[in-house]
């Protein structure tokens, strides 16, 4: 079955998921647990709380408890999504499904010393034409998302981000005093760069990653810049999006 929609604006829609998850097995966007576990593996204890947000059918929380990690909860917005992943999984006493919009985490704040995310902003992200200034829309919609990762994360509990988003793009997206978090970045692949994201609640922004917080302020209009990927997946959007 071909699973492109006819519109990259789909990916937006939980209808087109929600459809998509009914006979498709599993995706990865940006490579599986075994291309970037390692860089996980650094920032991430095997017996930290977990949260994936965005989870899909991805097999990653899956292959996150082979390897030994202990708690992962899995949220989606699609409820075709978390009952299948829920009942494929269901001997994994590990692994939890619940279906939930990320900018209304129904959590506490301060559970968990993980939020984790591999694809899932730049699925929100997937109409912008121009990496230097997203729509009044999309910040929004990321606004919300991010503070509500913030408020869940405990002091020092990180935020992983995974996506081919370069940090040019994304780390002036990110780096907001109010988010509460440090950046770093690293990135991995061999013909492509995917690049991971690590966001460490209650410390500083570095000064240079501050100023692109100022910058973003006081830019009223960036020229327009517009960048296309070489083919690196099966999925169209992620060789046209700029973010």
């Amino acid at each position: 079955m071909d699973y492109l929609p006819d519109s990259n604006a789909r990916y937006k829609d939980v209808d087109y998921w929600n459809e998509r998850y009914r006979t498709e097995e599993s995706f990865e966007w940006f490579g599986d647990f075994t291309k970037f576990g390692h860089l996980l593996k650094q920032h991430v204890g095997t017996e930290e709380n977990i949260l994936m947000l965005g989870c899909g059918n991805s097999a990653l929380s899956y292959d996150m408890c082979q390897a030994g990690y202990s708690s992962i909860t899995n949220v989606d917005y699609s409820s075709v999504c978390v009952e299948s992943m829920a009942e494929r999984h269901k001997d994994c006493a590990q692994l939890s499904w619940l279906c939930l919009d990320a900018r209304r985490l129904a959590f506490p704040d301060g559970v968990f010393d993980v939020v984790l995310e591999k694809g899932t902003l730049d699925a929100m992200l997937v109409e912008e034409t121009d990496p230097w200034k997203i729509s009044e829309n999309a910040a929004r919609l990321l606004h919300q998302v991010l503070l509500e990762v913030s408020r869940v994360l405990k002091p020092g509990g990180r935020f992983i981000s995974v996506t081919f988003a370069q940090p040019h793009f994304r780390k002036r997206l990110y780096a907001q005093a109010e988010y509460d978090w440090s950046i770093k970045h690293y990135h991995y692949g061999s013909n492509f760069h995917y690049f991971l994201y690590v966001l460490t609640k209650g410390e500083k922004l570095s000064t240079e990653d501050a100023a692109l917080e100022r910058r973003l302020v006081e830019e009223a209009e960036a020229p327009p810049i517009y960048v296309r990927f070489q083919e690196a997946d099966s999925e169209d959007f992620l060789n046209n999006i700029g973010l």
